[in-house]
């Protein structure tokens, strides 16, 4: 399953590799990697390998689930689409709680004690997703871990998720998928440990460096 996701991503371009022009995150970190995994929601049959993998996920690792929650707003309609498969209630947790109205932040029903699963696209440091982790658990939720579909697999997002004691199954990785665009001719074999080491330790540039330094050789 890991690598028929992985070609999935990389054939609609969700996830897409470019060690040669590096993106600029947010942050200012120079990245060899852009994911936008929103894409999967416009092609039909990728999607349909997302959210039945995602239910098979569910099923395999957390067969107590009963209720998704996707994050706001990049879960919301795996977590509507898988919960339609499993035939589970869903809800999502927003960002913050609303100004208006009931002045919710967690949208859906939710009783207390009920045995939660996450579901989430895209993890990196997993400060976002430990947020709605929160959120559940105040809320007095059994939150059973998390459900995505890709993970960067660093080691700041590892640390937390222990530290948090929460678990997640992703339906593939980083390192699978750099293996994967290899493969298939995204990137050039050489090119993986770059990517590694850009896993390892984004804030260390000197991956790009070592690719500039290939890049010659090659020529």
């Amino acid at each position: 399953m890991q690598k028929k996701i992985a070609k999935d991503l990389l054939s609609i371009k969700a996830v897409f590799f470019r060690p040669q022009e590096p993106f600029t995150w947010a942050s200012g970190i120079k990245s060899p990697v852009y994911c936008d995994n929103r894409l999967t929601l416009t092609a039909p049959e990728v999607r349909s390998d997302i959210e039945n993998g995602l239910a098979q996920l569910i099923k395999e690792n957390y067969p107590e689930a009963e209720v998704l929650m996707g994050t706001s707003t990049a879960g919301i309609a795996h977590a509507a689409i898988t919960g339609h498969l499993l035939n589970l209630p869903m809800g999502y947790v927003r960002s913050g709680a609303k100004d208006h109205g009931r002045q919710n932040q967690i949208e859906g029903k939710l009783e207390r004690g009920q045995k939660v699963v996450v579901i989430e696209d895209l993890i990196s440091t997993a400060g976002s997703v430990l947020e709605v982790v929160d959120v559940l658990r105040e809320a007095g939720a059994e939150v059973l871990g998390i459900a995505s579909i890709f993970t960067y697999g660093m080691k700041k997002g590892l640390d937390r998720l222990a530290e948090a004691n929460v678990k997640n199954i992703s339906l593939t990785n980083f390192d699978v998928i750099a293996e994967v665009a290899a493969e298939e001719g995204y990137i050039k074999p050489e090119e993986i440990k770059q990517l590694i080491a850009f896993r390892n330790n984004p804030s260390d540039e000197s991956w790009i460096k070592q690719q500039k330094q290939n890049t010659k050789i090659g020529n």
